[in-house]
């Protein structure tokens, strides 16, 4: 036997264990060593039964995701797949009671691999589930004909759509787990005993039960097909622009009208469809890309990381409050300062209205939101500012503000203690000499809502030091956010490339596209929210102030014309949905519920006339051919300026920051997808069409003239 299984016999049981760490991972090879462990266990004579266990803390997480990089076409995806259906066929004819024990996770593969099992055990906080539609593929391994059979098929479609994994004690509930066994995850013999002690039971009644032959009801079949038809509308909101998640639909479809087998076929061939596809592509490249950006080529593995155990926010505004509440999150205490009483007490009413939500939404009990705002300390002093790890500020954005604020924190914070800013655009090491410890400042740039977003950029100043960056790192795992190292410029990575795409934004609007049209193309792209929208949510007046800003010291936020009418809405005083009118009207102050405002239009041809614009009927595709455009050609800029060290860390960026679709991969991935030879040519006729600001990046040029991509082997340093 491969060393990836072991087989041993205990107690006339033959116990078959996946030692293929860290997530006992379905490689090729681990796929033949059950394969032959169970046959050898099937004629075993020391054997009445068997049990398959993973070694270490886990079951089976999944397949190597890496093996679905060789499957070229979907003729070779057919194949692979059948020769798995195949083997987990023979797993199910074993003769002997077949037992699949489950700590930690059997997910995607891994459960597939159970659910071929005749009978499952589960410790307590083990977790099963089907998230292949997060990487665009849909089970292809008999998941979506075995599940419906064990849970029914309303149950299969929101596991297998969703790719939540549900807990052991509702897995057990709903016909998955046949037994949950009083033991954690961490007691992995207290488990094997247990499932050992079942499979002997089931061997001595002599029962074995194959999922491929259960039966569903007329009843149940009527009741699966309505669910099917429930998903499908559902998907068409919920997923817009995504294949995989209706390809689930179709496969489970198939299975509740045909055969076993024939479910089967179908299965293999929408796997088959999806594996090749370019969502599927694109949501890969995203999974390895997150788990990349932690790799910073200059700071080693081993370099010490500080543990961040209290913490101290300056400001209690819509950007603080929510800081103070991913530090509380964590379970991190951490003191909140305000100027005065009144401004911190309308800080902690809009935190505990916060938390209010979450509990009516059923996240929280009132115990646990009362445990978490405990840890949030009100106050408007420095006191106690010497006792924390990591102090940030996240007050007004101006720079003599942040920058007196810093000149404060470096007098009474601790001598060790990390310094971060919540700035969206300024100059970190601006802040760093103001402080007077410049290598213990560094940006952390969250993303509104602080609490919910889950990215943090991770701002690197000129004298910041390694171990700042490390500890950044590490404490952004236990915010539960992604930490995406970037350089200091003015407005970072996220910003300053948005400030391209909102450029484009208001031109197409000067030219004659809508608010309304412009945002309803990027949302039907797969954004949740269009460019205008966006603005009214995060606040008109902030783009304002820091283009006044900019204007002060003889700057723009991006090369170009600048279009006049957002500032004409900021002066106003239509600064979105908090004061009820920006680019739309909305019912009232802070309300969601929104119109169309004729005064826009009006805006946009005063503007267009001043520029000596002729307004014109413009496409969808034009719009989104600029907008995406100006996003790759600044990325490549970005990149070449090293201000990004990855083209994926570009990517996370946009889909965790502003919810670029992650099917599509992120703006670079994209870019790859409609041919960086395409991209180019498109700012080439924009610069003809438009004027000179339509530059296009040296790096954009070098890799067009080399044939190469953003992610071409050649081209991974980019």
């Amino acid at each position: 036997m491969p060393d990836l299984v072991r087989y041993d016999i205990r107690d006339g049981v033959a116990v078959v264990t996946i030692d293929n760490p860290p997530v006992n991972a379905l490689s090729p090879a681990v796929w033949e060593a059950v394969d032959q462990a169970v046959a050898r266990a099937s004629t075993d004579p020391a054997a009445d039964a068997i049990v398959l266990i993973g070694a270490g803390t886990t079951f089976i997480a999944g397949a190597d995701i890496k093996v679905f990089d060789v499957l070229k076409t979907p003729a070779d995806s057919m194949a692979r797949s059948a020769g798995t259906h195949a083997l987990l066929k023979r797993l199910e004819d074993a003769p002997k009671p077949l037992v699949a024990a489950i700590h930690g996770n059997a997910l995607g593969g891994g459960l597939e691999v159970a659910q071929a099992c005749h009978f499952r055990v589960a410790t307590k906080d083990a977790k099963v589930g089907q998230p292949e539609v997060l990487l665009g593929i849909i089970p292809g391994a008999g998941g979506t004909q075995r599940l419906p059979r064990l849970a029914g098929a309303k149950m299969a479609l929101e596991m297998s759509t969703d790719g939540k994994p549900v807990p052991a004690a509702k897995a057990q509930a709903s016909g998955i787990v046949d037994r949950v066994v009083d033991v954690a995850s961490t007691d992995r013999e207290g488990l094997l005993r247990a499932a050992i002690d079942f499979a002997k039971s089931k061997a001595k009644a002599r029962e074995i039960r194959k999922t491929r032959e259960i039966t569903l009801s007329d009843e149940q079949t009527k009741a699966g097909l309505d669910a099917v038809e429930a998903a499908r509308a559902a998907l068409k909101k919920t997923a817009k622009g995504m294949h995989a998640p209706q390809a689930v639909v179709s496969a489970i479809e198939a299975g509740l009208q045909r055969s076993f087998d024939e479910g089967s076929i179908r299965e293999r061939e929408l796997f088959a469809e999806c594996v090749v596809s370019t969502e599927s592509k694109a949501l890969r490249h995203l999974f390895f890309a997150e788990r990349e950006v932690a790799k910073v080529p200059d700071i080693p593995k081993e370099t010490p990381a500080k543990e961040i155990k209290r913490a101290a926010v300056v400001g209690a505004g819509t950007m603080g409050g929510g800081i103070a509440m991913s530090y509380a999150n964590a379970g991190i205490p951490v003191l909140l300062k305000e100027v005065d009483q009144a401004a911190l007490d309308r800080g902690l009413a809009t935190i505990r209205k916060n938390y209010g939500v979450t509990m009516s939404k059923g996240k929280m009990t009132a115990d646990e939101v009362e445990r978490t705002m405990a840890l949030i300390t009100p106050t408007t002093s420095y006191d106690g500012f010497d006792q924390v790890d990591i102090v940030v500020e996240a007050v007004f954005e101006n720079m003599n503000l942040k920058k007196a604020t810093f000149a404060e924190l470096g007098k009474v914070a601790r001598p060790d203690a990390v310094l971060a800013s919540n700035s969206s655009t300024l100059d970190i090491d601006e802040f760093a000499r103001a402080s007077g410890r410049p290598a213990q400042v560094l940006g952390h740039h969250f993303f509104s809502p602080a609490n919910v977003m889950k990215l943090l950029e991770i701002v690197r100043g000129r004298e910041t030091s390694k171990e700042v960056i490390a500890a950044s790192l590490k404490l952004a795992k236990k915010l539960g956010k992604v930490g995406v190292v970037v350089g200091n410029c003015f407005g970072f990575v996220a910003n300053r490339m948005l400030a391209y795409y909102m450029r484009e934004s208001y031109l197409l609007l000067e030219e004659g596209a809508s608010v309304e049209q412009i945002d309803r193309v990027l949302t039907e792209f797969g954004l949740p929210v269009g460019p205008y929208g966006m603005q009214d949510i995060a606040g008109i007046d902030v783009g304002a102030r820091i283009r006044q800003y900019l204007k002060s010291i003889g700057k723009t936020r991006a090369e170009g014309p600048q279009s006049e009418i957002p500032d004409r809405l900021f002066e106003m005083g239509r600064y979105g949905q908090k004061t009820g009118a920006g680019w739309y009207k909305y019912a009232a102050p802070g309300s969601r519920e929104r119109t169309t405002d004729p005064l826009i239009e009006q805006l946009a041809e005063e503007a267009a006339a001043k520029r000596g614009i002729t307004r014109r009927s413009i496409a969808d595709d034009e719009i989104l051919a600029r907008i995406t455009t100006a996003l790759a050609n600044e990325g490549a800029r970005v990149l070449d300026e090293r201000y990004a060290t990855r083209a994926g860390d570009i990517d996370i960026i946009y889909v965790y920051g502003f919810g670029f679709p992650r099917h599509r991969g992120g703006p670079m991935f994209y870019a790859d997808t409609v041919g960086l030879d395409t991209v180019l040519k498109r700012v080439q006729e924009y610069r003809a069409r438009f004027g000179d600001y339509w530059e296009p990046a040296p790096l954009l040029e070098k890799l067009v003239a080399e044939g190469r991509g953003f992610y071409t082997e050649a081209s991974q340093p980019v």
